[in-house]
């Protein structure tokens, strides 16, 4: 079983900075990709920005800038550093991973978060 827990959501005032964490836990062989979604209230779930294992960044275009996406393998964690944050970045934000589990055989599964809300507002 692997899980991957966030932390670091809250409220901040526009134009604010948030860290968000999300550590990947449990039976672990290898991790692939992980990233950074997003839903908003009546809106469906959007990329934020993905890393690949190699360290290869994407972003969607109304984050590029402000927001960086990174790695520490060693611990199983993905981050996402917000700068510079807007009223319409207020969501839900969920990680997720690409995880190969137990062993080099083992299955591979995309997992996600259970979120971590962050509200942006003065």
């Amino acid at each position: 079983q692997v899980q991957l827990v966030e932390s670091g959501g809250g409220l901040v005032q526009p134009g604010g900075s948030l860290r968000l964490s999300c550590a990947a836990s449990g039976s672990i062989f290898s991790i692939y990709a992980m990233g950074w979604y997003r839903q908003a209230p009546g809106k469906e779930r959007e990329l934020v920005a993905t890393i690949a294992n190699t360290g290869s960044t994407n972003y969607a275009d109304s984050v590029k800038g402000r927001f960086t996406i990174s790695r520490d393998n060693a611990k199983n964690t993905v981050y996402l550093q917000m700068n510079s944050l807007k009223p319409e970045d207020t969501a839900v934000y969920y990680c997720n991973a690409d995880i190969r589990m137990g062993s080099a055989s083992g299955p591979r599964s995309n997992i996600w978060g259970q979120g971590t809300q962050v509200t942006v507002s003065s």
